[in-house]
């Protein structure tokens, strides 16, 4: 496709990437490896040049590296839920990794802490510590000055990008994103934008998305997991080469990535869709509203009102299972539910089963909604609505209703902040 650089958020764009040779995509990708060895080698001689360094460490720092080594890359504000030391845990492990004379592995490490972030340049020594260890300086770069450039060498370059954030505290993570249409993968925590963009044929998740509340535990549990993953899963991928070459189930998973991700997560996928379903609606929102003197306003004022008004009297007061009993993957979940609304009037309001897997601790996951049908008034403000709840995998699922405003003109189904759910 000639102009897929201007379709970068449209799917089809990148569907032809299996299409692509093996032998050609990584011979680039190795060359942009190549391009990021000799880049890093570059500035970390020039870091020691600025400090005085000997010419002895300024002559070994231009033979750091390998042009062939599985290549990880963490680049990042050094803050402390980034645990940029995560992998640092437990440095005998990371050493066998490291240091193998047969499958080795490198890291280069850039990025900066905020200037009155103590604890933040606390990690950043650590990390430069670790990086001037006698063993390990060959295969462990930190990049000092993080900036564009050195970003986009890094996102160009690496084979995997590391993030390790404490769960709850990541709220994207797009350098994440950035790896993806250069061919490289993902290694991270179940976090931010992993948490949606993880797929096991297109990258690699440290641990299940568990919470702890010692951190020193989640710590030892989380970097203990990241190495088992290199150990056993990342660099045998890399290192498994065929009689004829490149490693042909590695390059499988770069264009699953490419192709199923980088549609996905795109700054040109995500502005349509927010002028898409925002921006646009909105504007036509406002044109109807504020038409004939404002009276579409007025009136949306003058309903909100009245909803609120009413509001108090809004309660679901039974569920019925339609057809008790478990449920094959494709049935539905029939459902009868009575509602009162007291002085609130059917058309007003919209009735819905929430939906989803449960977690552990039985809660809903990933919960969807679908809208439950008037079928009659019972009298006295009360309603019996019906409906279905789809059953789409298996395991133990779990649901809940609600009662929300509705309104055929307004611009936000939740502008009131009004919602009645069920209380079993």
């Amino acid at each position: 496709m000639s102009d897929w650089s201007r379709r970068p958020g449209v799917a089809e764009t990148w569907e032809g990437i299996d299409t692509i040779p093996d032998e050609e995509l990584w011979a680039t990708h190795e060359r942009r490896r190549e391009r990021l060895v000799v880049f890093a080698r570059r500035r970390l001689a020039r870091q020691l040049e600025q400090r005085g360094a000997s010419a002895r460490d300024i002559d070994r720092a231009r033979g750091v590296l390998n042009t062939r080594a599985l290549t990880i890359g963490f680049a990042r504000r050094f803050a402390t839920y980034k645990r940029a030391d995560l992998i640092l845990q437990d440095l005998e492990r990371l050493k066998a990794v490291l240091l193998s004379a047969e499958r080795p592995v490198q890291v280069i490490f850039a990025g900066k802490a905020h200037p009155k972030d103590r604890e933040g340049k606390d990690v950043l020594k650590a990390v430069v510590s670790a990086c001037q260890r006698e063993e390990l300086r060959r295969n462990l770069v930190f990049i000092e000055d993080y900036d564009l450039v050195v970003a986009r060498y890094l996102v160009q370059g690496v084979d995997v990008w590391l993030n390790t954030p404490r769960r709850g505290m990541e709220a994207s993570g797009t350098s994440g994103m950035k790896v993806v249409p250069n061919g490289g993968l993902n290694l991270s925590i179940l976090d931010g934008w992993w948490c949606e963009g993880y797929r096991p044929e297109a990258g690699w998740a440290i641990g299940k998305g568990e919470d702890y509340a010692d951190h020193a535990y989640q710590d030892a549990v989380e970097s203990s997991a990241l190495y088992d993953l290199l150990e056993s899963d990342v660099v045998p991928l890399f290192y498994g080469r065929a009689a004829d070459g490149p490693p042909r189930a590695w390059i499988a998973r770069m264009k699953r990535s490419m192709r199923l991700l980088t549609p996905v997560f795109s700054t040109n996928r995500m502005l349509w869709e927010y002028a898409e379903r925002y921006y646009v609606p909105a504007a036509r929102c406002y044109e109807r509203l504020s038409a004939g003197g404002m009276a579409g306003a007025r009136h949306m004022a003058a309903w909100k009102a009245a909803i609120r008004r009413g509001w108090a009297g809004v309660q679901v007061e039974s569920v019925e299972d339609a057809s008790p009993g478990s449920r094959r993957v494709g049935e539905g979940y029939d459902l009868a539910v009575v509602v009162r609304l007291g002085s609130v009037e059917p058309k007003d309001v919209a009735v819905e089963a929430f939906h989803g897997p449960l977690s552990a601790t039985r809660e809903i996951q990933r919960g969807r909604a679908v809208a439950l049908l008037l079928e009659r008034p019972l009298g006295d403000g009360r309603h019996r609505y019906v409906g279905s709840i789809p059953c789409q995998r298996s395991g133990m699922q779990g649901f809940t209703l609600r009662v929300r405003p509705s309104h055929a003109e307004a611009c936000e189904l939740m502008s009131t902040g009004l919602v009645a759910w069920w209380r079993d």
